[in-house]
């Protein structure tokens, strides 16, 4: 009895051994990566669009084989569309979950929110679509593949002066978000440089559902167009208010109108009027078409342009660590291991083969990134009618 009381924890002890190292084996062949973004909330189909764009892209990866040998496994946590959540979003992801680098967000507060956490990590962080220029600015682990709003107020001020031959302006931004204060600034400052007036500059906040007082100055400063550089939500229910109380002149939006919800709040309202995008659905493009049969495929509907800039995100996360596999084999290897100083600077070495991308073939467009982790990237002007898009013009930067 005493030798079988002996024998059988001695039995037990081995057999966890095994599946300790078992479980090591299958960790070691995962590159693990954290994804972080509105999934609910004020703006959840940012969020829910480049959820589906990562996945898509990191799915087909996987089933071709990972990357030398090695599955991505891609970790996502729901910020809630809040930038305190964000912030504890990545805590989690780097501290617990032992991320190697970490995708988004779209909302630049939100990326501004988590930046200074990976920078001071060492852990690399690529936003697919956060515009505002101080988010790159937080260091040099921080990239984005999006142009950014000092180029997309430019150009939409010079769509508005020099296609449209508007003058007057009135300016109705969300002065609680980093996004849509930075782009009406740099959109303000442009156009008045061009000769153009800014007859009102209104405020509102994020969720605010009554936006009739601000409308009714706008309205007796009699522009001509509208420059609302907002989230979707408040955009479609700003253009209906306007109708509303008779102002029909057209409204101008960047990047953040971005959403299929957009129309579906608005609905007839945003009649005549125009936004910025990323990229265009309809573009001949092998590589675009290939992108939307793809995802139209799995999720049944066509992707957006925050969608399109996630899934070139990931590909250039990606492209930067089949570079490593093949230049430096070791520190790949290394870069799955457990938290120490060699996976330190294999983490360094990844964030220095993403600073150096060059020609990146996204659907977006070509993808180089500069000296401040910035990509330059033409912008897509597309008018609204009938409650629907139409290709308006490219313009490049």
């Amino acid at each position: 009895m005493i030798r079988i009381r002996s024998v059988l924890p001695l039995f037990a002890i081995t057999l966890l051994c095994l599946a300790a190292l078992q479980g090591c084996a299958k960790r070691e062949t995962e590159i693990k990566v954290g994804e972080y973004g509105s999934l609910t909330g004020s703006t959840a189909t940012f969020g829910i669009s480049s959820k589906n764009g990562i996945e898509l892209y990191v799915d087909n990866l996987n089933v071709q084989g990972g990357i030398g040998g090695k599955k991505i496994h891609v970790l996502v946590e729901d910020d809630q569309s809040k930038p305190e959540e964000a912030a504890t979003a990545v805590n989690k992801l780097i501290a617990q979950d032992g991320v190697v680098a970490v995708l988004g967000e779209v909302a630049s507060s939100r990326s501004l929110a988590a930046a200074p956490i990976c920078q001071s990590a060492g852990v690399p962080m690529i936003s697919p679509s956060s515009t505002n220029p101080r988010v790159t600015d937080i260091g040099d682990q921080i990239f984005r593949v999006c142009y950014i709003d000092p180029f997309q107020g430019m150009v939409i001020a010079r769509f508005a002066k020099n296609t449209l031959h508007f003058s007057k302006a009135a300016v109705f931004r969300d002065n609680k978000n980093d996004y849509s204060v930075g782009l009406a600034n740099f959109f303000t400052e442009s156009f008045r440089g061009m000769g153009g007036t800014i007859v009102t500059d209104q405020s509102y906040s994020e969720g605010d559902q009554d936006f009739k007082a601000q409308l009714t100055v706008i309205k007796s400063k009699k522009p001509e167009f509208i420059f609302i550089p907002g989230y979707y939500t408040e955009v479609g229910l700003i253009a209906r208010q306007a109708r509303e109380l008779g102002l029909n002149v057209p409204m101008l939006g960047g990047d953040g109108w971005v959403s299929e919800r957009l129309l579906e709040i608005a609905q007839d309202a945003l009649n005549g009027s125009y936004l910025v995008n990323h990229y265009w659905e309809q573009d001949p493009n092998p590589l675009v078409q290939g992108f939307v049969q793809s995802y139209h495929k799995r999720y049944k509907a066509t992707p957006d342009g925050l969608a399109a800039l996630a899934y070139d995100a990931a590909g250039v996360l990606a492209n930067a660590m089949q570079r490593l596999s093949t230049e430096d084999p070791k520190a790949f290897e290394t870069l799955s291991g457990p938290p120490n100083a060699e996976q330190k600077a294999a983490r360094a070495k990844l964030r220095d083969l993403i600073a150096a991308t060059r020609d990146y073939p996204g659907v977006t467009g070509k993808i180089s990134l500069d000296d401040h982790r910035n990509a330059v990237k033409p912008a897509v002007f597309l008018g609204i009618e009938n409650r629907g898009y139409k290709f308006v013009a490219t313009v490049e930067p």
